[in-house]
């Protein structure tokens, strides 16, 4: 649901637990695109993205056809996040602290990677059990080998199992789920 900024406020105060989405919500960036356009396929890919974000196909169907046209390599990824880092949106950093303070658990779940995430979750003291994230697969080689898809993430309906699952395993009341997307839509409830 949209909420005006005094709802907003309140929910924040009443809140256990404050899930973020991570690309365009926590970042600037949406990482998939950014891993597209480093790997030179990213005008394909951004347009899946949008068709993605708006629902118009399951989300593990638009993950699956824009990993297959990246195809990255781990080498590639690490670069990825080491040349172009990704950037955190303005206020996010105070926002994260000031939750940290009030003793409001702070996670992250996001249909993007995990390595990527992580780094994210690295510059904001969000401790790393508190990341659910898609899993890029590798051969030993460093080759592509797919994605985890056991992964919630991986699903339309993803982060709301997570967020149930959450719930659950810290016995959290209310819990807000901040993002842009329709999986972050498809969280609300168990999140508000």
């Amino acid at each position: 649901m949209m909420a005006t900024l005094s709802q907003t406020k309140e929910l924040l105060r009443r809140a256990d637990a404050v899930c973020f989405d991570v690309d365009s919500t926590v970042i600037k960036e949406e990482g998939i695109d950014e891993l597209a356009k480093f790997c030179g396929v990213g005008d394909a890919v951004t347009e899946m993205t949008r068709n993605a974000m708006g629902g118009s196909m399951t989300f593990k169907t638009a993950l699956t056809e824009r990993l297959s046209i990246i195809r990255c390599s781990r080498e590639q990824v690490n670069k990825l996040i080491t040349d172009h880092p990704p950037q955190l949106t303005p206020g996010i950093r105070e926002l994260v602290e000031h939750l940290h303070q009030r003793n409001i658990k702070v996670f992250l779940i996001s249909g993007g990677f995990r390595c990527i995430v992580e780094h994210v979750a690295a510059q904001l003291n969000i401790p790393l059990h508190h990341v659910y994230a898609n899993r890029l697969k590798f051969y030993f080689n460093g080759e592509y080998a797919g994605f985890d898809e056991s992964q919630p993430t991986a699903e339309s309906g993803g982060k709301g199992k997570v967020i149930s699952m959450l719930k659950e395993q810290y016995g959290f009341k209310t819990v807000v789920m901040i993002g842009d997307g329709a999986t972050d839509l498809e969280a609300c409830p168990p999140a508000v």
